[in-house]
């Protein structure tokens, strides 16, 4: 099922994807695609630098673009608007703005190419207001996500998922988990958490918090599956 958004030029669109993206580092999947594409491609500028989470994702999609572009299918987005929705099965570069006129016949359109003018303004804008606002750059942050298994089919997985959710420090905020058959009736927890790189370590959080008393009850030992800079 496509992720429905909505009018990400309101405050309300900007708090609803500001909320989204708490517990997500793309609109959808573990990597940049183009429902990423289709939700940027909806800005009619910069964000602003209050919606921290929306602010990460807007440049970092940026600087993808910029630099090697974005190829990855995605799982489909609908973007609402009081004038159209951009769907990532659709142009959507396209449909916002109309082509110059020595451009109409031009069928081999570079959507990754060297930003506009207005890009390298809207850039320039945020940069300057963080700069006057005297914010400190925040530190860098990852997705990663953890597979963590279970002694043997009879431990309560329940239980286990608590005792993960248990671990709170500064800089480590858990999100969403599954359940994943490993086979003979056992299964394993994948679950996703976002950290803060100067201030949590996945070996350390692994090594002293999942896999010691009194989590270890449950928790049989814990793998990275996937992780990425945000």
């Amino acid at each position: 099922m496509a992720v429905v958004l909505s009018n990400v030029n309101s405050e309300a669109g900007h708090q609803k994807l500001n909320d989204y993206l708490l517990t997500h580092s793309y609109i959808t999947g573990y990597q940049a695609s183009k429902d990423d594409m289709a939700v940027f491609t909806a800005f009619s500028s910069a964000p602003p630098s209050s919606y921290a989470n929306v602010t990460r994702w807007y440049d970092h999609i940026s600087a993808l673009l910029r630099s090697s572009g974005v190829t990855a299918e995605g799982e489909g987005v609908k973007v609402e608007s009081s004038a159209c929705s951009v769907s990532s099965s659709t142009p959507a570069v396209a449909d916002q703005k109309p082509l110059a006129a020595d451009e109409e016949d031009d069928d081999d359109v570079d959507l990754f190419g060297e930003e506009t003018e207005e890009e390298r303004a809207a850039a320039e804008a945020h940069a300057a207001a963080v700069k006057a606002s005297g914010k400190k750059k925040e530190s860098g942050k990852s997705s990663v996500l953890l597979d963590v298994k279970p002694w043997d089919d009879e431990t309560d997985m329940q239980k286990l998922e608590e005792a993960v959710r248990s671990v709170k420090m500064e800089g480590l905020l858990w999100g969403a988990s599954k359940l994943v058959p490993v086979g003979y009736g056992i299964k394993k927890m994948q679950i996703m958490m976002t950290i803060v790189d100067d201030l949590v370590s996945v070996d350390s959080l692994i090594e002293d918090h999942l896999c010691t008393e009194p989590a270890n009850e449950y928790i049989q030992s814990c793998d990275i599956v996937a992780f990425n800079k945000i």
